[in-house]
């Protein structure tokens, strides 16, 4: 794909921005049943285009180096034909959830008769800007489509020709269903300006929606008059709690590696370990599995003492505990309490997701109430917070806000919410 060539970037994004409108407003009288016939079709152009979608993903694994992708950065940009099925299953399942536009949120009737409902409603249009991941194009069309909103999606310029297949099959399929193909428009350059230029469109675009590293989302915040949804960084944390040790043999030790080694490079893979200072074969027996995975350990200096001579390790300070590594990397700490581990994780997690391993329900309960993050985790991966594992088919993100949504979001949180009062002739005294 070569990238447009854009001359006057004020212009160019009002006419996105007003294409977007435009379409919103018709996208909202189609029925729930219609929106889902729309991505039962998507989804199956994406499995008849396999072929296409490989190959245009070849030509930006082929710049990767160029770019100076990182590997955790390459495995984000790879499709192949097992993550093109992936891509449409989550479509399909988008399509056959409940419609949430429309649902009654709330309902009740007033003493003067006045019959009073808070009713689910789409948002409008949403800006989404992400970067590798070519599986946002067509997550974020889906579920922007199910819940009743146009999107204009800005990509990174090293998933250019991923994006720009899987937006056009996207748009094909609306335009056959005679939908508005404006529902979905991705940016068709690579000019940072365009950014900065569409983030000042407050009265045109409702919300965005940053995806990628720390950088891109600080940027976007900062320049930002439309509200922003986000999560910074995911340092996620497992605390292996002092009734671990009464958990099934090997379990522990299992979810740990887990957490830390089935995908590294993504935001819900775990960066820290904690080991209540009661349980020290579990920490050996889950640092060796780590090792033995190609795990390297920054340790503090009572976890160095139980595995010298075992595995190798390096000492580890202030900035390991702050670190989101996306590698196989991990921060190992001992602590004395169950507090101690709260504490530790208010302090320098990311409000993402945490896990607590332990056999103790107090214990589970005490850490789920005062742990302050959007996914708490008990006696199963981080890995698992995810809205595809939660049921939502997909997620547009994940969000470490506490207004308006929070973990992964689906569809219903592309919605707000309108006040539709009924009467029969009451007025005022």
């Amino acid at each position: 794909m070569s990238t447009t060539t854009i001359t006057d970037v004020p212009a160019y994004c009002e006419q996105l921005a007003d294409a977007a409108v435009a379409a919103s407003h018709t996208l909202v009288t189609l029925s729930g049943a219609k929106r889902a016939a729309v991505l039962h079709a998507i989804a199956q152009q994406l499995i008849d285009r396999t072929d296409a979608l490989v190959e245009a993903n070849a030509a930006d694994l082929a710049q990767a180096d160029e770019l100076g992708l990182t590997n955790a950065m390459k495995d984000r940009l790879k499709i192949d034909p097992a993550r093109v099925k992936k891509m449409a299953d989550s479509v399909a399942q988008i399509a056959d959830q409940v419609d949430p536009v429309g649902q009654i949120i709330d309902g009740f009737v007033r003493p003067n008769g006045l019959r009073i409902e808070k009713v689910r409603v789409p948002i409008g249009v949403t800006l989404i800007i992400y970067e590798s991941r070519p599986n946002v194009t067509s997550d974020a069309a889906a579920l922007c489509i199910k819940s009743g909103n146009a999107v204009i999606l800005r990509g990174g310029k090293e998933a250019i020709h991923s994006n720009a297949a899987i937006a056009g099959i996207v748009r094909e399929a609306l335009q056959a269903e005679g939908v508005d193909p404006n529902t979905v428009q991705l940016v068709g350059t690579t000019d940072r300006s365009v950014v900065g230029e569409l983030l000042k469109m407050d009265e045109k675009i409702s919300v965005v929606i940053p995806r990628g590293g720390e950088s891109l989302i600080r940027a976007v915040v900062e320049q930002s008059r439309i509200p922003v949804v986000k999560h910074y960084t995911g340092n996620c944390h497992v605390y292996v709690d002092s009734g671990a040790k009464d958990l099934p043999e090997g379990m522990a030790r299992d979810i740990v590696v887990n957490a830390k080694v089935q995908r590294p490079g993504v935001c819900n893979a775990a960066e820290s370990i904690l080991f209540h200072a009661d349980v020290p074969e579990l920490l050996i027996e889950s640092c060796i599995a780590l090792a033995e995975n190609s795990v390297k350990l920054r340790v503090d200096a009572h976890a160095a003492k139980l595995l010298e001579g075992k595995v190798d390790t390096l000492e580890a300070d202030e900035s390991d505990w702050l670190a989101e590594y996306l590698d196989l990397i991990v921060a190992v700490k001992v602590v004395d309490s169950l507090d101690e581990a709260v504490a530790h994780i208010n302090k320098y997690g990311s409000k993402h997701t945490d896990a607590i391993l332990t056999s103790d329900t107090f214990a589970a309960d005490r850490f789920v109430q005062q742990v302050d993050s959007a996914d708490v985790m008990v006696n199963c991966s981080t890995r698992f917070s995810d809205g595809g594992e939660y049921g939502l088919g997909a997620e547009i993100g994940i969000s470490t806000d506490k207004l308006h949504a929070r973990g992964p979001m689906g569809a219903a949180d592309l919605t707000t919410y309108k006040w539709v009062v009924r009467g029969n002739g009451q007025i005022r005294e």
